[in-house]
């Protein structure tokens, strides 16, 4: 596989972008952004939530990064003894922990080693009664999606008697630890302890305890740490505690609804303790008793933070650090933290599901490998501008899943083979094969560029894309080839498989739209190309539907386009695999403007088969190539209310890929 790199769209800030509606509450605006000319559709801008981005940032993202278990074998465990295994294992693993797992005995470690991502699965995964812990020199882990839970011993408020954090560590370097749930724990909540170094906490949430947060442990002063978005709630102290900090950067924080106790001293928010350097910036203090204090030792600067009903100290001496020195970050509003951060911390929906070619991946096929076989949660593979030469299987096995082009047009982003028939079959020439269900394209184009006049074959039929799964969906895509680009299939005659494509732009020269799927092209650009005959320039269609399929090509509100000399491409004719008499072609050009290129008559017979029996019709053509003679069969107004977009996809599940725009 080759890779050329393109141009990458520029990321939005770290929120804005994803919650216009709650900043516009607080009179904040933002700008839209003109489309960019392109040759193509352009890719609507990415509305990207804190979420999306499923790269660390801040202290975690420097020197190296924080990647987890990428590129490592993704596996989904719903028991504490896989959990185990796969969390403590010496290679790299992405663990998606599905549901609630209970550990046993009540308070024990599950140990993580290094190049490991822990993610929840959805919002449902859970730790219950154990702790994820963090042993010196472990490296490169991420902890993502969890709620890690009641390991709370009666009693024990002051968590004296046992060490049940949710997440120790001890030592470790680059963690990033991202839209969890810590409460009722048995100590801490999160203990980041003894020089552990490159830490991002982000978007978490800290409820119901006495200590959430505490950063230390030693009189080293190597930390360096993140602390962003998180929502302190029903918690006393350490909303972090961070003590002998190299670097402590806290900013767009959330502190509410502090326990009361009447402890005139260790009820606080922030505390910068020993040598630390601590910046707080646009933080949100409602009820906080000392919602920033630091030593005499320590330096800590706040700006733009607002603080509401709160009493205490609010300490600020030193200079600190300029956290922009070391990465670039720009804060949210403070007046908006307590909406973005109830509203989109803890664990998401949409979290773990993204992955990312060619970073965390070398390949798309290696992004497809690595979805969990009969995942129920959709998957999103991201793919870069660029040129990728490798021929993409999606199987069965692996539904729900999007292959996401990232660039500005469609043009940007290309897979791309060149096996002809000849070396492999029809199927085994396409360039994508897709057999899973609820499969989705957006912003690419598939191509396969085999040079028919390079080569003398005997046949010459190269896909640029072969569907056999049912509700596929292309948006935004282009299918480049000549003879036999695109083909939708089924994985039997008499099964029925739909696929649905918008904005497409499909060009080749024989029967480059092809099988026996219920396929439905509408609003797209059909390109039949010239093959340099004055009389017979191809057949656009060649659908084999199964007869008792009412539905199987719909081309609709569309445009056929050609430079082919005028009358000289026909719209299709009617394929028998293998003489099967049982495949009758359906086709509706409906509502679809024709050139000049195409035929007066435009139907013909294949392979001894008339296309008289099968069933090709038209509907209001318009342009230099429509015409209405009796060669040409139209549908009635009656018969056309039966065939519409939604009367070829919905089936019996009511699918309709169409209403979502």
């Amino acid at each position: 596989m080759t890779h050329i790199p393109g141009k990458r769209l520029p990321r939005p800030g770290p929120v804005l972008a994803a919650v216009t509606a709650l900043v516009a509450t607080f009179g904040l605006g933002l700008a839209g952004e003109a489309k960019a000319a392109a040759p193509r559709a352009a890719t609507p801008a990415k509305t990207a939530g804190p979420f999306d981005d499923d790269r660390p940032h801040g202290f975690a993202s420097l020197t190296g990064g924080t990647t987890g278990g990428a590129g490592g074998r993704v596996v989904t465990v719903t028991d504490q003894a896989s959990l185990a295994r796969y969390a403590s294992a010496p290679e790299p693993y992405v663990i998606r922990v599905a549901g609630s797992i209970a550990v046993e005995p009540f308070g024990s470690d599950i140990v993580v080693a290094s190049d490991k991502t822990i993610v929840g699965v959805g919002d449902t995964g859970e730790i219950v009664h154990g702790e994820l812990h963090l042993n010196p020199g472990t490296h490169n882990v991420v902890i993502r999606n969890l709620t890690i839970r009641d390991s709370y011993v009666e009693g024990d408020w002051d968590g004296k008697t046992t060490d049940f954090d949710a997440i120790q560590m001890d030592g470790a370097d680059h963690v990033w630890i991202d839209h969890n749930t810590f409460t009722h724990m048995g100590d801490g909540l999160l203990d980041i302890r003894k020089d552990s170094q490159y830490v991002t906490v982000s978007w978490n949430r800290f409820t119901h305890h006495n200590k959430a947060l505490g950063i230390g442990w030693t009189s080293d002063v190597r930390t360096q740490i993140t602390i962003d978005h998180n929502w302190f709630s029903g918690t006393k102290q350490r909303n972090p505690s961070a003590d002998n900090c190299a670097y402590a950067h806290l900013y767009n924080n959330y502190l509410s609804g502090q326990v009361a106790d009447g402890d005139p001293v260790w009820t606080y928010g922030n505390y910068a303790r020993g040598r630390t350097k601590m910046v707080i910036e646009n933080s949100y203090y409602d009820g906080v008793q000392h919602p920033y204090q630091a030593d005499a030792t320590a330096e800590l600067v706040q700006r733009g933070s607002i603080l509401r009903h709160t009493s205490g100290r609010t300490d600020e001496h030193g200079t600190a650090f300029d956290p922009h020195a070391f990465y670039d970050y720009r804060p949210d509003p403070a007046a908006a933290v307590p909406a973005l951060v109830e509203r989109f911390s803890g664990p998401q929906q949409r979290i773990g599901t993204v992955l990312r070619v060619p970073g965390e991946y070398p390949t798309v096929q290696s992004a497809v490998d690595a979805v969990p076989d009969g995942n129920t949660v959709p998957v999103t593979i991201e793919i870069a501008p660029g040129t990728y030469r490798e021929k993409v299987y999606v199987p069965p096995s692996k539904p729900r899943i999007t292959l996401l082009g990232t660039g500005r047009d469609r043009s940007d982003t290309v897979i791309v083979y060149d096996t002809p028939a000849e070396y492999g079959g029809s199927s085994g020439s396409a360039t994508v094969r897709v057999a899973a269900n609820d499969t989705t394209a957006r912003h690419l184009t598939f191509s396969n560029d085999f040079d028919e006049a390079a080569v003398e074959l005997k046949g010459e039929q190269a896909l640029a894309m072969k569907t056999t799964g049912d509700r596929i969906v292309f948006e935004d895509t282009a299918f480049l080839g000549n003879q036999d680009t695109l083909m939708t299939d089924s994985p039997k005659l008499t099964t029925t498989s739909r696929v649905y494509l918008r904005n497409a732009y499909i060009e080749g020269d024989v029967d480059f739209v092809y099988g026996r799927a219920t396929t439905v092209i509408e609003r797209s650009v059909i390109r039949a190309l010239s093959r340099g005959s004055a009389t017979n320039n191809g057949y656009i269609t060649a659908a084999s539907t199964w007869k008792g399929n009412p539905y199987g090509f719909l081309i609709t509100d569309s445009r056929i386009v050609s430079d082919a000399p005028a009358g000289s491409v026909h719209l299709g004719r009617p394929w028998h695999p293998g003489g099967e008499p049982d495949a009758v072609g359906q086709v509706l050009i409906r509502n679809t403007g024709l050139p000049a290129a195409i035929k007066s008559a435009p139907w013909t017979d294949m392979s001894g088969f008339s296309w008289k029996d099968a069933r090709f019709a038209e509907y209001r053509s318009h342009g230099p190539g429509a015409a209405v003679t009796v060669d040409r069969p139209q549908l009635s107004d009656a018969d056309a209310r039966s065939y519409t977009v939604a009367d070829y996809l919905r089936g019996t599940d009511g699918w309709a890929p169409y209403a979502r725009r």
